[in-house]
């Protein structure tokens, strides 16, 4: 050990550290938990970052005894909370102030590193521009904004630093925007198909404040009047965030807490024919190291999803074979990182190598090992392990057959998906402990709170009642936190020790043990006559779920649904259909596949939507015009509503809301769509004859919740001072979901956002929710909470009217009468009481009783989202290489709640798309080890990297919702990647089945130009 002293926060320190400890870890030690760990080891993630003297630097990649006589810098040291009670503080500086403004904290764990770097820019340049601030915030990672708002925060910052003038809500012009005000339905250029016909003629665009997105109202959302539902309200939990408070599942101090490490497989495919744990048990500081031999053998599935979960249980939290290289081997806890990793390499254990299957369509051929022999395995469905086969779909809808013969064409293709990861840039991360009544506490980083409970209680051997599971905030999740996939390790070693423990996965194990997007192939054939009538559509899917079935089944049904759905026909093959979805989920001995932002659905609109661009090109038609002749309208039955139901029973489903003919026009407008598309000139880039530029469409549909199965609750308390409690199960991500409920209940209420004070997650607590996935909270939670925030609004009305007629007995005033407004409980004649005084009435002083409400809701629909995707991009033609340099999404997601929150949600998913659909892609070598180990490898986009996103909500009016809403945070996973693809072969003409459009594939595929045409 060495004392180091150094200035921390203006705070001479004088730390005893280990030679080898990490600036990171010893500023997390002391409680700087603002400070992030990544889980990588090289900065590449840039959570970490400190100010060094003024200067952003990695703290993950510092010693800290090279910090000697240095000056440090964390966020806990750049500005607070001004109101302390009786202590006013200076308050949160003006780069915090603006991240909080701007809506640039979404799931907040990189703001505490943008807010540090914005400091040392400005600090030396006042006057940045935007490429400068992009640059100086380049070695942070963000997986959830897209940078478009931290950028606008930062450059607010400097403005407010410079003294200029001008606040939040200021005022920009719409002149210069190719969207115009009062646009008429219809002028674009383009004859109308007939699609969308209830939409109003006339739209209007409402005007943006700063960091607010363009969107399209329809007179119906207008006269509603809504007060807090649709205007940008701050998100609750900002103003923590920017501060760096210990909000996240690691950022806790328990006394004796162990560190939790385990040993993965380095084989694809294996018995474990010995294992010796002595040496490991031996070592000093040692407490526990556990194998198959020592926990009790329980069959699961780490699928987070509900009872009974809809695919086979073929998981244990230890086993005596290995079926993927990062496979679970054993698990060791012990006082320090340093003794758990000692302690892994003394585990002797010898492998009985077996034949490995790293291909999916090697997965079910007659001679090809079986990955899953064990007797414990539970089939679900069609199910079967003696042929690799996880799951298997088969849905015809229509007479497909019969549509093939009556096309004058019939195009087919084969496009293929690859496996990608979430990246979020917090790990998972779980801490276990028993509670002063003998509970198990699972603190941790899930997405699915009650479905942890439920699933580990046999795994563990406790009944659910001792079990509590604590979400605080989160990371980041997109799917990959809706598995049970670490707690139960944990767990499992407090349980062998009694003590604490902490196990957070590091960067290489998220990609060789966490879980992924299924990688797909996927063929198509599609029956189309000249006219550009889709007569018959099929899709035949392979898809490799890896070592386990955890989402197989669920997430490929979700492949045929929704992207299949959208595409209908016309005339009278729009009343009547002819789809067909065939799909293999097989096992193979890669890391198993899981939950993904979109849900199988991106994977799905790949095919589909290169298959309609190149279908249209063939036959001549106007790729957008012939898309929305087919597509499917308001009123018609969603096709597959019959027939699949994620492996329950499917019941009929109208769609009654689908604005998509709007977001083609308003999209057109704002990327100049017209002015583009067939323009020789504009495809051209002057003096540089190697390159091309192109644009690219795709239109796409997704789902909001999962209708009879999803359900959330909801209740809210009154406080004395009018103010209420919100406790809902909902899980926010970094989605803004706490926010957008928070403004729901203030609607009902009549209450600014900042009097609900929100409580989410927490098993012993607040109400069931199925959790964070599906696309659901907004629709599914947020109709709770209003059902709960309608009981106390009741209950307030008819306290008040009493407290109104004692106040005022000259008038008569009943409950109906009172308006819930700015805090007052309002008669028709404008006497009012407030909710305060309603409050203290109701808890101390007249019929005593405690206000509160509770609510439930699951849907018996699925509302869909549509929007239309475009995309701009020049292409080198001598090396490939593909730079995207624009992306416009305009989406009907209903009526949308918060603006700045639901817009941060597109652009961050166009941005995680936009790496599916260019750079990301995990591989494999023929021993079934990883390429792609962490965040150098395995590119994820900068903010120096970004090209430019536009969002454009166009709002319809759900009817199945209080406040008119659908999903949003799926959708703009859904159509970058088919817009860049049918862009690239508008700007060179090649053909790209795979995706991502690596600068190879494509300069192959400029190489070997094919025609494309139907039989």
């Amino acid at each position: 050990m060495k004392t180091v002293s150094f200035t921390l926060n203006g705070i001479v320190q004088h730390w005893e550290v280990a030679d080898g400890e990490t600036l990171l870890s010893s500023l997390r030690r002391q409680g700087f938990f603002g400070v992030k760990f990544g889980g990588c080891e090289n900065g590449e993630c840039g959570a970490c970052t400190v100010l060094l003297d003024g200067n952003p630097v990695n703290s993950c990649s510092l010693l800290t005894v090279q910090v000697e006589g240095r000056n440090i810098q964390t966020i806990e040291g750049m500005g607070e909370h001004p109101d302390q009670g009786w202590k006013k503080t200076a308050g949160l500086h003006p780069i915090q102030k603006a991240l909080v403004e701007s809506g640039a904290i979404q799931c907040g764990y990189c703001t505490p590193a943008f807010a540090l770097a914005a400091k040392a820019l400005l600090e030396k340049n006042p006057y940045p521009s935007e490429s400068e601030v992009r640059e100086a915030i380049a070695g942070i990672l963000c997986r959830c904004t897209g940078y478009l708002k931290p950028v606008q925060a930062i450059l607010k910052a400097a403005s407010v630093l410079r003294g200029e003038k001008g606040e939040e809500g200021d005022v920009e012009e719409d002149s210069g925007l190719p969207l115009p005000m009062n646009w008429p339905a219809g002028t674009d250029g383009q004859p109308s198909t007939g699609a969308g016909s209830d939409i109003p003629q006339t739209v209007t665009l409402t005007r943006r404040k700063v960091f607010m997105p363009l969107m399209v109202e329809t007179p119906e959302i207008r006269q509603k009047g809504l007060s807090r539902v649709g205007k940008p309200e701050l998100k609750v939990d900002a103003i923590k965030l920017v501060q760096g408070k210990p909000a996240f599942a690691a950022d806790i101090e328990k006394r004796g807490m162990l560190i939790a490490k385990v040993l993965h497989s380095p084989v694809a495919h294996a018995r474990i024919k010995h294992i010796d744990l002595s040496k490991a048990r031996a070592l000093p500081g040692v407490a526990a190291v556990l194998c198959y031999k020592d926990i009790p053998r329980v069959v699961y599935s780490t699928a987070g999803q509900s009872d009974p979960i809809p695919g086979p249980l073929d998981t244990f939290s230890l086993d005596s074979k290995v079926r993927f290289v990062g496979d679970r081997v054993a698990f060791v806890a012990a006082e320090t990182e340093e003794i758990a990793e000692q302690a892994l390499k003394l585990i002797e254990v010898e492998y009985e190598p077996l034949p490995a299957i790293l291909d999916a369509r090697d997965a079910m051929k007659t001679d090809a090992p079986i990955i899953h022999d064990e007797p414990e395995y539970v089939n679900f469905a069609d199910s079967n392990p003696h042929k690799n086969l996880a799951a298997q779909i088969h849905i015809d809808i229509g007479d497909v057959e019969k549509g093939f013969k009556e096309a004058d064409r019939i195009y087919e293709a084969e496009y293929v998906v690859p496996k990608v990861q979430q990246a979020h840039i917090e790990p998972h991360v779980v801490v276990t402990y028993w509670d002063e009544d003998d509970r198990l506490v699972i603190r941790t980083s899930t997405q699915v709170p009650f479905h942890v409970r439920r699933i580990l209680a046999p795994v563990l051997g406790l009944p659910v009642k001792r079990i509590r599971v604590i979400k605080p905030r989160i990371g980041g999740g997109f799917g990959g936190k809706q598995e049970v996939l670490i707690e139960d390790v944990a767990a499992h070693l407090t349980i062998a020790t009694g003590r604490p423990v902490i196990y957070e996965y590091t960067r290489e194990e998220e990609f060789i043990a966490a879980r992924s997007r299924h990688p797909m192939r996927i063929r198509m054939k599609t029956g189309v006559k000249l006219d550009g009538t889709i007569t018959a559509n099929e899709m035949r899917v392979l898809s490799d779920t890896g070592a386990y079935g955890c989402h197989g089944l669920t997430v490929t049904g979700n492949t045929g649904h929704k992207s299949m759905a959208l595409y209908v026909g016309d005339g009278p093959y729009r009343k009547s259909p002819n789809i067909r979805f065939y799909a293999d989920v097989v096992y193979t001995n890669t890391p198993p596949a899981g939950a993904y932002r979109g849900y199988g659905v991106p994977q799905g609109f790949w095919p589909v939507e290169r298959h309609m661009e190149r279908i249209s090109r063939d036959l001549g038609l106007d790729p957008i015009a012939f898309r929305l002749k087919n597509a499917i309208r308001e009123g018609e039955l969603h096709p597959f509503s019959t027939a699949w139901s994620e492996g329950r029973e499917p019941r009929p489903e109208i769609i009654q809301t689908v604005g998509l003919e709007e977001c083609v026009r308003q999209g057109k407008a704002l990327i100049g769509w017209d002015q583009k598309f067939g323009n020789p000139e504009w495809h051209r880039v002057e003096g540089k004859p190697h390159l091309r530029r192109g644009i690219g469409v795709a239109l796409v549909m997704q789902g909001t919740a999962i209708p009879y199965l999803d359900m959330g609750g909801a209740s809210i308390k009154m406080n004395d001072d009018g103010s209420f409690n919100l406790l809902v199960g909902a899980t926010d991500l970094g989605t803004g979901s706490d926010t957008v409920l928070a403004q729901m209940a203030a609607e009902v209420l009549g209450v600014p956002v900042e009097d609900i004070l929100v409580y989410s997650s927490d098993t012993d607590f607040t109400p069931f929710d199925k959790g964070a996935y599906a696309s659901s909270t907004t629709y599914i939670s947020g109709a709770a909470v209003v059902k709960a925030a309608e009981e106390v609004a009741e209950k307030i009305k008819k306290r008040a009217a009493r407290m109104i007629k004692e106040r005022y007995s000259e008038i008569e005033v009943t409950p109906e009468d009172i308006l819930l407004e700015d805090r007052k409980a309002m008669a028709p004649g404008g006497q009012f009481v407030t909710l305060a005084e309603v409050a203290l009435n109701a808890l101390h002083h007249t019929d005593q009783e405690q206000i509160m409400g509770i609510g439930s809701y699951y849907s018996p629909v699925s509302p869909p989202p549509f929007a239309a995707q475009f995309a701009e991009v020049t292409v080198d033609v001598e090396t490939g290489q593909v730079t995207v340099d624009r992306l416009v999404m305009a989406v009907d997601s209903g009526v949308i709640v918060n603006p700045v929150t639901a817009s941060g949600q597109i652009e961050g998913g166009m941005t995680q798309a936009l790496g599916y659909a260019v750079c990301e892609e995990m591989v494999y070598d023929k021993e079934g080890r990883a390429r792609e180990k962490d965040l150098v490898d395995y590119h994820i986009f900068r903010a120096n990297e970004m090209p430019q996103l536009e969002t454009v909500f166009i709002q319809t009016y759900e009817p199945s919702h209080p406040f008119g809403v659908k999903a949003v945070a799926e959708i703009p996973m859904d159509g970058v990647a088919p817009a860049v693809g049918n862009a690239v072969f508008d700007a060179c003409g090649a053909d790209i089945f795979e995706n991502p459009i690596t600068p190879e594939r494509l300069w192959r595929a400029l190489k070997a130009k094919q025609s494309f045409t139907g039989n």
